[in-house]
Formats: C-alpha cells, sequence, structure tokens
C-alpha cells in the first residue's frame, strides 16, 4: 500500500505542463505529433532527475513494458526525440518559465516553509550575483558574450544575473528567475552584471514586494544606481564595502567617531570567537552634491589567540544600532550562500550548470539554465514541504546518492506516482503490486 501524497510535487508539475503548453510554437498551430507541453516536460524532467539518460530509459521502458515514468510522474503523453526538443525550444525565451519560478515562491509562502527563511523581523533576503555556465572557442550563438583570451582566440560565453532566496542559519537556497547577461540591441559596450541587475530589479521587484526583500550583492552592486533601484521599490539592501572601491566613504569616516559593538560567542567543539562591531550612519557612497546617504557596517572576527579570521565591511539602507548589529552582520554575509549553496550545487552536484546540454541559435541555453534553475528550485520546495520526499532523502542520506538511486529505480521500473517512487527508496524495495498499480 502506498503511503501519503505529493500534493505540493503535482501541483507544481501541473503548472509547469500548463507554461510549457502556452509556448510559441513555430509550426503555426496546426496539428502536431508532439504537444509543445510534451516538448517542455520532456527538457525539464532530465534536470528534476539529475539524469541526462532519463528520457532514454523511458523510452526503453515503453518499448519493454507498454508504459513509463514520462507519463506516470510527468504526464507527458509522448516523448520526441532529443533533436526536436532542441529545435522547438531554441526559439522559445526562458522568461515564459517566469509563472514556475512564482509557483515555487507561492508553494512555500502558502504551506509555511518561507517562515524559516525570515529574518530582520520578517524580512526576507534576496541575493544577487552573477554566473558564467556556458563557454566555447567554437559554438556560439547571437546571445552569447565575447572574450579575447591570452592565446589570442576569441571565446563566446554566456552568463546570468542570478537570485537566490537565502538566510544564515539555513542550509537550504530557493533559485528565482534569473536575468541573463547578453548582448543589447544598439548597445556599444557588452552587457554586464550591473546592468542586468538594473534589469532584474525593474521586472521582478514588484513580484517580490510582499516578500519584504532586503537585497544583497558584492561590491561590484555596492553603486550610487544599483542602491537607488533597490531602494526606489521599496526594498532595502545590505552591500559589501571595499576601500579601494569607495574612497570617498572611507575618506570621510576616517578618523570619525565610530558606534562599537563587541560580543564573545561560543560555536560548536567549544570554539570562542569575538565579534567586533563598527558602525556610523548617513555617510556618502559617492563624491558629489547628490551622492546618496548609506549606513556603513563593519566587523573583524578574532579566535580566543587573537587571530583575525574575518574582516568585512558593508552598506545598508538599513538603520544600525546595538539591538541589530548582529543580525544586519549575519544577514550581510549570507550572501556567501549563492555561492556555495546555489552556484557550488549546481556546478558540482549533480545539476552540470556547466554541461552544454544543446546550445541553437537562439535561446536554446538561456532555457535549459533556467529549467536547471526551476529543477533547484522545486528540489528546495520538496525538502522544505514534502514530507515523503524528505523521509526518503534521510533515508538515502547525500543528496548524490538519493539521486543514484532515483535514477537506477526509474531507469527499470514503472512508478504510478511520486508517492510509489519514494516509499520505494524508503522502504528499499518496491511494492509488490506495483505493476497492478501501473496497470491500473
Amino acid at each position: 500500500m502506498i503511503q501519503g501524497v505529493m500534493l505540493v510535487l503535482n501541483d507544481l508539475l501541473a503548472g509547469l505542463k500548463r507554461v510549457c503548453g502556452a509556448f510559441p510554437d513555430k509550426r503555426g498551430g496546426g496539428p502536431a505529433t508532439y504537444s509543445m507541453a510534451d516538448i517542455g516536460l520532456s527538457a525539464f524532467a532530465p534536470f528534476f532527475m539529475q539524469s541526462e539518460s532519463f528520457l532514454s530509459y523511458q523510452r526503453q521502458l515503453e518499448e519493454g513494458h507498454g508504459a513509463s515514468n514520462r507519463q506516470t510522474l510527468f504526464g507527458m503523453a509522448r516523448i520526441p526525440t532529443d533533436n526536436h526538443i532542441r529545435s522547438m525550444l531554441d526559439p522559445v525565451h526562458p522568461r515564459h518559465l517566469q509563472p514556475c519560478f512564482d509557483d515555487a515562491v507561492a508553494a512555500l509562502r502558502k504551506n509555511g516553509g518561507m517562515k524559516a527563511f525570515h529574518r530582520l523581523g520578517g524580512r526576507t533576503l534576496i541575493a544577487l550575483d552573477g554566473v558564467e555556465y556556458f563557454c566555447s572557442y567554437t559554438i556560439n550563438c547571437p546571445h552569447c558574450l565575447t572574450r579575447k583570451r591570452n592565446n589570442g582566440k576569441v571565446e563566446s560565453y554566456h552568463t546570468m544575473l542570478s537570485a537566490s532566496i537565502v538566510a544564515p542559519g539555513h542550509a537550504m537556497v530557493v533559485p528565482l528567475m534569473p536575468e541573463f547577461i547578453a548582448p543589447r540591441d544598439g548597445a556599444d559596450k557588452q552587457d554586464c552584471e550591473r546592468n542586468a541587475a538594473k534589469r532584474w530589479l525593474a521586472m521582478h521587484a514588484s513580484r517580490v514586494a510582499d516578500l519584504r526583500p532586503i537585497y544583497l550583492g558584492d561590491a561590484l552592486f555596492a553603486c550610487q544606481p544599483l542602491a537607488q533601484a533597490v531602494v526606489r521599490t521599496g526594498a532595502d539592501f545590505i552591500f559589501v564595502c571595499k576601500p579601494d572601491g569607495h574612497k570617498t566613504l572611507y575618506d570621510f569616516i576616517d578618523g570619525a567617531k565610530l558606534d562599537e559593538s563587541k560580543v564573545t560567542q561560543r560555536h560548536p567543539g567549544n570554539k570562542r570567537l569575538t565579534y567586533h562591531y563598527r558602525w556610523i550612519e548617513d555617510v556618502p557612497i559617492r563624491d558629489g552634491k547628490d551622492a546618496l546617504n548609506v549606513n556603513w557596517i563593519a566587523v573583524t572576527i578574532t579566535d580566543a589567540k587573537g587571530k583575525t579570521t574575518y574582516d568585512g565591511a558593508f552598506v545598508t539602507s538599513l538603520p544600525i544600532g546595538k539591538d541589530n548589529v548582529a543580525e544586519l552582520v549575519a544577514c550581510a554575509r549570507a550572501r556567501w550562500k549563492i555561492e556555495n549553496e546555489t552556484f557550488n550545487v549546481l556546478k558540482n552536484h549533480g545539476y552540470h550548470l556547466e554541461h552544454n546540454f544543446g546550445h541553437g541559435k537562439q535561446h536554446l541555453a538561456m532555457m535549459f539554465a533556467a529549467m536547471n534553475l526551476l529543477a533547484f528550485a522545486l528540489h528546495t520546495v520538496c525538502d522544505c514541504l514534502e514530507e515523503l520526499w524528505q523521509k526518503a532523502r534521510a533515508a538515502k542520506g547525500a543528496r548524490k546518492r538519493f539521486f543514484e538511486h532515483i535514477r537506477t529505480l526509474t531507469a527499470y521500473l514503472v512508478f504510478p506516482s511520486w508517492a510509489a517512487l519514494w516509499n520505494t527508496l524508503i522502504a528499499g524495495k518496491p511494492p509488490p503490486d506495483l505493476k497492478k498499480m501501473v496497470a491500473a
């Protein structure tokens, strides 16, 4: 007997099917062997299952069993060929996936999953950073950026401005819809992270306004245009601040009286660390009469022997005081989670972000990158909300082993539902009446 249901995941995949079904169809709307829904889901499924061969295995299952997990788990009617998938998705801009990212956040909010991410009195931290996901000397498309290497060769590459919900002390992150950094029509210079961040805010800030966001970013973002862009949306920011990039600000605070606070804390392993906070409010972020005033905060962390283990500074639009300085700094340092818990996981823990799944001549590389991020977002939702998923993850341990088991099981067995798959992982064996359940 199958225990439990997967309502959240089923709803999210149903939403994805509707979104894919509405993708622009270059065939012109006539009779077609494969629907856009099947084409989109066929592209997404390997990312979700972390199995590049998932579709191939399902074709083999259909030949031997007359059924496969493409239908029972993902609701596909038919599986197109890999070439047909790439050809049909190449003209589709990844922005069409936006509703699916919105659905993931909505599911967390509706089911209480966002509460664990709240900090600073119910605010939500959104870290912004750029990441490269493709480079080649021989493969390119109109959306590639270019750079000349030391060997004289010109390299084409893709990069994007990624956004992730993060929180200090929380092991998970929630990827949001990215903004792709690509050549812009009529622009003399190549696109960059700062411009992409402005576009992201213009397009997405209203979508996340109810989360009461605080945007985090490295020193590249700590400039007046971006700070003003954030404030205009009604949100706040905490950006890394460095002396070499903010001469006016550091000249202003040089010799100024700073507010200070010291706290010593014990950490696991009886490790004692001392946090020395310094801050000052209403300092200019740059030179000029129109300079935006910001609040500056710094922290130096030393161990029991007095050795400095961390020294950093930030600018923020938030007020600073003894009552919130420690949490402000903890939130500021959570910016690293977009690199460690997002980019590192995407590149090195099963998602293979930098792999060329198909480049195309229009939007294909960007579409596959967005689908990879969406798969990660749905995995996070399941980690936070789906009890059966959580039990299956616990039963198999590390993420890598968890997906290894999924790949193996779905290559040889057809499961009537996600619940049947997770119960098999939990119990270590499939239900005895699995074939009858699939036939039913």
